[in-house]
This record gives structure tokens, C-alpha cells and sequence, in this order.
């Protein structure tokens, strides 16, 4: 009796001293939901930090981009300053400039051509109502290349004519084969005169801006 009770006792033990260990290594349920929440604040971590570096490199291209329209408007318009502080004035999308001397038609062209423009082509009535105010001077339009034919400074044929009253005329026989605007403020304001008289002229740069 006494070695069975013992057994027994000794099972019983065992069994006590087992039951705390079970307890200790926890659910296998409760392990695997630990783990799917540490690996889902992970994948959100990262996925935050991707986002914030997306948003940095979207604000410097921003900043950037915005530095270099302010720097291209600045440059833009110290061109523009430094052209009209030289005599030219900017009207649609061209640069005029108007002498303050007087010279032949030809010396006048070289004059523009040194200044990396010609002399004025008139190719838009906003253009010759602009140019009306000035009076006495030289325009690129000529029939030194081709007698008989008006043609403008780059090769172009005359199509649209502002002509005064009786012009062109050769006037008093002599040759007249250059072109000034001569009436001030008349929208038709153009005289042919000899090409070796002094006068005035324009000169016309067209800039893309």
C-alpha cells in the first residue's frame, strides 16, 4: 500500500510541476497576433518614411524650379533695362532703336548691322502706327537690289504699303529708292528720297523671349 500511495503522490507532483511551464511558454494563438502587430507598425514605419522622402524631394524640385523662373524674369529684364538705357525700345516682339544722328541710307543699315539688328521692317499696322512717332527716318525698304521691285532688307516684297499722298514719286527726276517715314502722325506716312541723304533711321532687333 505504502509503495503505491507513493506512486501515486510521486505522478501527482509531477504533474503540479509541469503545469506552471505549460503557462509560461503562453498560446500559440496569442504569439502569432504579437507578431502580426510588430510586423504591421513596421511595414506603416517604413511606409512613412518613403512618404516624407517623396514629399522632401518634391519640394526641393519646387524650390528650385521656382528659383530658376525668378532668375530667368530677372535676367529678362535687365535685358530689357540695359536696351533701353542704349537707345532701344521694346515694342511687340521686337527692339527699336532711333538714332539721334543723321546718315545716308546705307551707313545707316551699317549702323544697325553693327548693333546686331537692320533697319526697321514694317510688316503690321500696329507696327507703322507706332513708328509714326517718329518723322525723317530711314526704314528697311529699298529698290537698290531690284529696280522696279520694293523690297525689305531681308529679301522680302513689299505686300502691304503705307505710302503718302503721290508716293512714290521720284520727284523731280531725281532717283529716290529709299524709303523715310516722313508725315508725322499720318497712318500713310511714307516718301521716297534719294538713298545718299542724311537722315535719321531705325534700327530693329527682334528678341525670343
Amino acid at each position: 500500500m505504502a509503495r503505491v500511495l507513493h506512486k501515486e503522490q510521486s505522478e501527482i507532483h509531477v504533474d503540479y510541476v509541469n503545469a506552471p511551464n505549460q503557462l509560461a511558454r503562453g498560446s500559440p494563438s496569442k504569439n502569432h497576433t504579437g507578431r502580426k502587430l510588430y510586423r504591421l507598425v513596421g511595414v506603416s514605419f517604413g511606409l512613412l518614411c518613403i512618404l516624407q522622402i517623396a514629399l522632401n524631394i518634391s519640394l526641393r524640385l519646387t524650390l528650385c524650379e521656382t528659383a530658376a523662373e525668378k532668375t530667368n524674369k530677372q535676367q529678362q529684364q535687365q535685358q530689357k533695362t540695359h536696351q533701353t538705357h542704349h537707345r532701344w525700345v521694346y515694342f511687340r516682339p521686337s527692339f527699336y532703336y532711333i538714332s539721334s544722328i543723321k546718315k545716308s541710307w546705307q551707313d545707316s543699315r551699317d549702323d544697325c548691322l553693327r548693333r546686331g539688328a537692320d533697319l526697321v521692317i514694317i510688316n503690321s499696322r500696329e507696327e507703322q502706327v507706332e513708328s509714326d512717332n517718329v518723322m525723317n527716318c530711314w526704314i528697311g525698304l529699298t529698290l537698290r537690289e531690284t529696280k522696279g521691285e520694293w523690297k525689305w532688307v531681308d529679301g522680302t516684297p513689299l505686300t502691304k504699303s503705307y505710302w503718302g499722298s503721290g508716293e512714290p514719286n521720284d520727284y523731280e527726276g531725281k532717283t529716290e529708292d529709299c524709303v523715310e517715314i516722313k508725315f508725322h502722325d499720318e497712318e500713310n506716312s511714307w516718301n521716297d528720297i534719294p538713298c545718299g541723304d542724311q537722315n535719321f533711321w531705325i534700327c530693329e532687333k527682334t528678341v525670343a523671349l
